[in-house]
């Protein structure tokens, strides 16, 4: 075969073997390449369905966490409605009750003198 080549080649029997050598890494370099890439395609396939299982994941962890916060952001606004108007009640007896003890001070027929009788002091207690 390599006396073939050779006389093919111009008789160099060198030639024909740096040929046959040519063809042999070239069909070794192809299968390489050739593998290579089926390797690096099917890596490809594997890493971009990780990749965008990992963006999904992401995703719905992030409405979940949004979802999360609106919940509890939505209970602290209701209870804290709640004690705003727990608060204005209070704070309606207590206008109630000044105004009440107001009009009594006024009514008060000692109410200019310079010492307080016991149903004055048991006015001024009730602010305590």
């Amino acid at each position: 075969m390599i006396s073939i080549l050779a006389k093919l080649l111009g008789g160099s029997e060198l030639a024909a073997w740096a040929v046959i050598a040519l063809i042999a890494v070239g069909a070794f370099g192809g299968t390489y390449a050739y593998g290579d890439h089926r390797g690096y395609g099917r890596a490809e396939m594997k890493y971009t369905a990780q990749i965008a299982q990992t963006k999904a994941d992401a995703a719905q962890a992030r409405a979940d966490e949004i979802e999360r916060q609106d919940a509890g952001n939505n209970a602290a606004k209701a209870t804290e409605a709640q004690r705003i108007a727990e608060m204005q009640a209070d704070n309606q007896s207590l206008k109630d009750q000044i105004k009440e003890l107001r009009n009594e001070a006024h009514q008060d027929p000692d109410a200019g003198k310079p010492a307080l009788r016991s149903y004055s002091v048991q006015r001024v207690n009730k602010v305590r």
